[in-house]
């Protein structure tokens, strides 16, 4: 008996003549909402005025975060909210200096969704 584990494209070609290679049908991302588009930027700009300001530690979250804070839909979703809401700990821990940037969150997950 013999099993077969594929993970990826699997293509089997048994002869024939024209052939071209393999089609995806991959449907491309939707574009990000200029509504999202602009809450992320406003986020990102908040964080970088913040930064300076909070201890190392804290900055290190943040740049960790910072690659999967994006409009567009590159950024798989879970690490995407899991981004956000390391980024909403930093803020509410901060005290006053962190309220903006955690309106700015709270802005981006209501935009994002679940």
């Amino acid at each position: 008996m013999s099993t077969h584990n594929y993970y990826g494209d699997n293509v089997n070609m048994h002869g024939g003549t024209g052939n071209v290679g393999m089609i995806k049908n991959q449907v491309s991302a939707a574009p990000a909402s200029p509504e999202l588009e602009a809450a992320v930027r406003e986020l990102l700009a908040l964080l970088r005025e913040v930064r300076p300001r909070i201890p190392a530690a804290s900055a290190q979250a943040l740049d960790e975060s910072l690659p999967a804070l994006t409009a567009d839909s590159t950024a798989p979703a879970q690490e995407r909210h899991r981004a956000l809401l390391a980024v909403a700990g930093i803020a509410a821990t901060i005290g006053a200096l962190g309220q903006p940037v955690l309106e700015a969150v709270n802005r981006v997950l209501a935009l994002v969704g679940p």
